[in-house]
C-alpha cells in the first residue's frame, strides 16, 4: 500500500502543476510597456468578417474605440468575451475586433456560440497587423483615441479591475 500511495505523489504533482498553469493562463493579464503608445495605430487594410469591405485605419477615426485582439482558438478569449461584450452594450466605447490568423468559419461560430459584441470585426488572417502592433499572443486590448492614437496596451485577459480601475476613466478622458 505504501509503494501505491509513493507512486501517486509525481502524479499528483503533476495534476497540480496542470491545474496552476491553467489557472494562470485563464487569469494573466499583464500592461506591457509599448512603443507604439502616444503613437499612431500602423496602417492596415482588412477586410471584415461579415462583408468583402475592406478597412483601412482611417476608417476608425473620428471616435475613440477599443481594438479587441481575438482568436476562437484561444481559450483566454472566451473567457474575457462576456466582460468584451459588456463593455460593448454599455455604449461607454464602440468595440472593434481583430479577429488573429483564424479560418472565418471558426470566427463565425465561436461568434455565434458566444456572441458578437463587435461593432466591426477585422480579418487578420495572416497575423501582419498583430505583428504591427507589437501582439504577444491573444487576447490583447488596444484603446485608441479619436485621431487614432493608441493610448492603453493590456496584454492579456481583460477584468472587471482592469476595466473599472483603468480602462472607464480612459475612456471618460479621451471622449471628452
Amino acid at each position: 500500500m505504501k509503494k501505491v500511495l509513493l507512486a501517486l505523489i509525481p502524479l499528483g504533482v503533476f495534476i497540480g502543476l496542470i491545474v496552476l498553469l491553467t489557472i494562470n493562463m485563464e487569469t494573466h493579464t499583464e500592461v506591457l510597456p509599448s512603443p507604439l503608445i502616444g503613437k499612431p495605430v500602423p496602417a492596415f487594410e482588412h477586410p471584415t468578417l461579415y462583408s468583402n469591405q475592406r478597412l483601412t485605419q482611417d476608417d476608425f477615426k473620428g471616435q475613440p474605440y477599443l481594438l479587441n485582439v481575438f482568436g476562437s482558438w484561444c481559450p483566454s478569449c472566451q473567457v474575457e468575451h462576456p466582460l468584451v461584450e459588456a463593455l460593448a452594450e454599455s455604449g461607454r466605447i464602440k468595440v472593434v475586433g481583430l479577429n488573429w490568423k483564424d479560418e472565418p468559419a471558426d470566427a463565425h461560430a465561436w461568434l455565434q456560440k458566444w456572441g458578437n459584441p463587435y461593432h466591426e470585426i477585422l480579418v487578420d488572417y495572416h497575423g501582419d497587423t498583430a505583428i504591427n502592433l507589437g501582439v504577444y499572443g491573444a487576447p490583447e486590448t488596444f484603446l485608441i483615441d479619436a485621431d487614432g492614437i493608441i493610448v492603453y496596451k493590456l496584454a492579456g485577459v481583460l477584468t472587471d479591475e482592469i476595466i473599472r480601475e483603468d480602462l472607464l476613466p480612459m475612456i471618460d478622458q479621451i471622449s471628452l
